[in-house]
């Protein structure tokens, strides 16, 4: 958004007013979804109430939002709000904003996991919980376990949960697989912390107040990607999958670390829309063990 295109608002003004100060772009868009918070409506009330005054509560907290947006605040942490695979979830600054990409990452573990399957699915580092939930909804036979190691993190991810009616989920609070120890899984799904300590991007955009530990894997980049990969084996079931997102230039160090690990079969990383490798991973041998 603009530096200023939200600045100004001080006389009375219609909803129209209000979103034709800001010019076209991503702007408009940002507005409207501030819009809609403020007023609790959808896009529909928007286009058929353009001609509606707001009140001076609803002008000043547009303002306020306005304003902090101005700031590089996330429009999802004004909001609470994101949608992720076509539902949507409460998000707080606790835990990071569901991304488009991230889709990449159920789209595999569905398609690794038959509609009607029971298998037995592990989600780490679930955050708000959006792929664990996502992935429960759409294979509502399986078992899934999501685990995080903040505590907010998990309230949040249970609230999500239930907010969605979902009954094959537990969410629990752990360290990676100490959550779940002994047990064995049909697929394991990690969107663990992949950026390195001194990225130079943690510094700018909306990446400075999403959660640094939910972000910084260390010096490398890789190194919570290297815990997973390195314990997954002792926690899937032959035939089992594991697979992760990562960033752009990790595919390569990603494959690596999987064969170190002694994956050896179906060893890839995929794409997402944008084109950008974004999430690696392997089958366990089906006669191993």
């Amino acid at each position: 958004m603009p530096p200023g295109a939200l600045a100004g608002f001080h006389m009375t003004l219609t909803i129209v007013d209000a979103l034709r100060r800001l010019g076209g772009g991503t702007a408009v868009i940002e507005a409207r979804a501030l819009l809609r918070h403020v007023l609790g409506c959808d896009d529909s009330y928007l286009i058929t109430h353009g001609d509606r005054l707001l009140s001076s509560a609803q002008q000043e907290a547009f303002d306020a939002l306005a304003a902090r947006r101005r700031r590089g605040e996330p429009v999802a942490y004004l909001t609470g709000r994101r949608e992720f695979y076509g539902l949507e979830f409460r998000v707080t600054p606790a835990v990071l904003i569901p991304r488009p990409e991230t889709e990449r990452l159920v789209e595999l573990v569905l398609e690794r996991v038959p509609e009607r399957s029971e298998a037995d699915v592990l989600d780490l580092g679930t955050g708000s919980g959006c792929v664990a939930i996502a992935i429960a909804q759409l294979r509502p036979r399986a078992r899934v376990v999501a685990v995080d190691a903040a505590a907010e993190a998990v309230a949040l991810a249970r609230e999500n949960a239930a907010r969605h009616g979902v009954r094959n989920l537990n969410i629990m609070r752990g360290d990676w697989f100490a959550a779940v120890p002994g047990e064995r899984f049909d697929a394991i799904a990690a969107n663990p912390p992949y950026v390195a300590t001194g990225d130079p991007h943690l510094a700018g955009d909306e990446l400075r107040f999403e959660p640094r530990p939910a972000l910084v894997a260390g010096p490398k980049g890789t190194e919570c990607i290297a815990a997973i990969v390195a314990a997954a084996r002792d926690h899937l079931n032959p035939g089992g999958w594991l697979l992760f997102e990562h960033g752009h230039d990790q595919g390569v160090r990603s494959r690596a670390l999987l064969a170190a690990a002694g994956f050896s079969r179906q060893v890839n990383t995929w794409r997402d829309l944008a084109g950008v490798e974004r999430v690696s991973g392997a089958q366990l041998d089906p006669y191993c063990g």
